[in-house]
């Protein structure tokens, strides 16, 4: 007896399951369709904007540098996990290895915390540009711009880093299906044989800082920055700042409601159903909509991505 316990105590997880979407084969494979259309076009309309940027030197200034960085990011984010969801699709066992599911988590949260950061950073830089457009080009300047970046992706893979490790060290002697599309800290926890509250307690603190920090920063930010449209005497003038930044908040509003849902109240009790599809909105429909919020309704991007594409054509 006290030999198959000792033995039963030694078999930890090696490989966890990642179950997905559990429906019908039609269904799978209308799924693999959309999310390989999405993924497709979502690594397209940021990769395009990178190259425009890099291009053309008239728009190698700081809210261009950015968007540059803000759409190679979105690259990196939607690669972190959607590829395995592509996999899993066409799977029948759907596994994923202790370590690479750990690796996915790092990079994904690592990613979207950098994202939020540079949210941050993006919404400090407009409201400099719209509220103080004098001192704007002394104090962004591109070395100060890129110090910025930096930062926010140090931070950014720095923020989770110590929790992830920490759920690492969890003992996960079985079962090991994550019902889930990705790898999650809610799941992970769940599937974990010994409980960890100050670990749980830890993560929840850290998501709520960096969720609710910088939401409420960016929506300080807008705030100011519509006041200051107010003031401007054009009505034309008006109704396309609004609409900018209407789209701007639409979409943030978007990411951070689906992060609140997910990371800042998880004792509600949400469905497993409903925690898929919430991921999927920060995952895979914010990133893909971005593009066309931040970059492709400017004139000076549109015209840059038009003359890289006349380029390619010729060769």
């Amino acid at each position: 007896m006290n030999v198959s316990k000792a033995a039963a105590s030694m078999a930890f997880v090696r490989e966890f399951i990642l179950t997905g979407f559990s429906c019908e084969w039609q269904i799978q494979a209308f799924l693999f369709s959309l999310f390989t259309a999405t993924y497709a076009l979502t690594i397209t309309g940021n990769g395009a904007i990178v190259c425009a940027l890099w291009c053309d030197q008239r728009l190698h200034t700081a809210m261009y540098m950015l968007l540059g960085n803000f759409s190679f990011l979105e690259i990196w984010y939607v690669s972190s996990t959607v590829p395995k969801m592509l996999v899993n699709f066409l799977s029948e066992t759907k596994t994923i290895s202790f370590t690479g599911c750990f690796l996915q988590f790092y990079f994904f949260f690592s990613l979207g915390t950098s994202e939020c950061f540079l949210l941050t950073v993006m919404a400090f830089d407009r409201y400099f540009a719209i509220c103080h457009p004098l001192h704007y080009p002394n104090i962004m300047t591109g070395q100060f711009c890129a110090k910025l970046v930096i930062t926010c992706w140090f931070c950014g893979f720095l923020w989770f880093l110590i929790p992830i490790v920490l759920i690492s060290q969890l003992p996960f002697c079985g079962p090991n299906i994550v019902d889930h599309v990705v790898c999650d800290p809610g799941p992970l926890f769940a599937l974990a044989c010994a409980s960890a509250p100050t670990t749980q307690l830890l993560c929840y603190t850290l998501s709520s800082l960096v969720i609710f920090g910088n939401f409420l920063f960016i929506l300080g930010s807008y705030t100011l920055v519509l006041l200051a449209v107010l003031c401007v005497p054009s009505a034309t003038g008006r109704r396309k700042a609004f609409s900018n930044y209407g789209f701007h908040l639409a979409v943030v509003s978007l990411f951070y409601g689906s992060l609140m849902v997910m990371y800042v109240s998880p004792g509600l009790g949400h469905s497993v159903g409903m925690q898929k599809i919430t991921t999927l909105f920060y995952a895979m429909v914010t990133p893909l909509f971005n593009p066309l919020i931040y970059s492709l309704k400017n004139k000076e991007i549109t015209a840059a991505l038009r003359k890289v594409l006349g380029i390619l054509s010729i060769i």
